[in-house]
């Protein structure tokens, strides 16, 4: 029999209860929440990249990519639909290389380069777009549409250049 207060052993079993919890947090909660990450990008690739093959959606980019001097040539070119489209294929390509994290780090990466470079021009679209600041109620105020809608892409920029450095530091990675 111990010597040992049984508030002591109490105390001590608590102690050990609790690191053994964060024991599982640490070894398992940054493995859901990056393969929570991932997949969250890739359901908004699969989303709005199959969303651009309806008319609605093609129509809906037409105020955005119209005024944008980085994309205003392609539309022109391709027209609302076939570049509505085109970028849906892009989309669905980028959710996919992003999705292929399972395979091989290296295809995330790709796919996470991508997301990036598509944010950043869908990011441009908040200075080239008319109606995204409301000027009556002062800067900094954006409307809902375009302007908040616009603005949800600094997360989804952030996202992908994680997702991207992550998939890097998986190739470097021996256990990967």
């Amino acid at each position: 029999m111990s010597d040992t207060p049984f508030h002591t052993v109490t105390a001590n079993t608590s102690l050990q209860a609790r690191a053994a919890a964060l024991d599982l947090v640490d070894r398992y909660g940054t493995t859901l929440t990056t393969a929570g990450l991932y997949a969250s990008l890739v359901v908004i690739y699969a989303w709005f990249g199959g969303m651009k093959f309806t008319a609605y959606e093609a129509e809906g980019l037409t105020v955005l990519v119209g005024n944008s001097p980085l994309l205003s040539w392609a539309s022109s070119i391709l027209g609302v639909r076939e570049f509505s489209s085109s970028l849906g294929v892009l989309e669905l390509s980028i959710g996919a290389l992003i999705a292929a994290r399972l395979v091989n780090p290296l295809y995330s990466l790709v796919g996470g380069v991508l997301s990036a470079g598509l944010f950043v021009t869908t990011l441009s679209f908040i200075v080239s777009t008319p109606g995204v600041f409301v000027p009556e109620l002062g800067f900094p105020a954006l409307s809902v549409a375009p302007g908040q809608f616009l603005l949800k892409d600094v997360g989804l920029l952030a996202l992908s250049l994680w997702i991207a450095v992550n998939s890097f530091a998986a190739l470097r990675s021996p256990r990967a």
